[in-house]
């Protein structure tokens, strides 16, 4: 069985949280390793936190079970293979629901401009 989730967030939504609630905005929605990522991209870095913020809203779309999950911000993590493609990392409770669920692969993928970030995920779960 496929499952997808998609989202899209203007990128000056995040710039503005950022902005006015800061570290602890950042602390709570993103990991360190995100934010060192970020950060690094100087003149895209509200984009990158953006398509990041994206991803976690995607995947929990497509991973969730039901409404009532307890998954928090960073229990998606947003990573990339050498070559620059980004991939997702589970941790916590959307850990332990792919595990219940079967899920074999996931795929992410992530665009942004000026204005917008979107993310697309793709999820692959083994039939029961």
């Amino acid at each position: 069985m496929v499952t997808c989730g998609t989202d899209i967030i203007k990128v000056n939504r995040i710039k503005e949280s950022i902005e006015k609630i800061g570290e602890t905005f950042l602390k709570r929605v993103y990991t360190d390793e995100e934010i060192e990522y970020c950060e690094s991209r100087r003149m895209c870095k509200y984009q990158s936190y953006a398509a990041r913020f994206a991803a976690k809203e995607a995947i929990y779309k497509a991973i969730s079970p039901n409404k009532g999950s307890e998954a928090g911000w960073k229990d998606a993590e947003v990573c990339k293979y050498e070559n620059g493609k980004p991939y997702i990392k589970l941790y916590g409770e959307l850990k332990k629901i792919a595990d219940k669920e079967n899920i074999k692969n996931i795929e992410l993928s992530l665009s942004h401009d000026d204005d917008y970030a979107i993310a697309c995920v793709v999820i692959d779960k083994e039939n029961e």
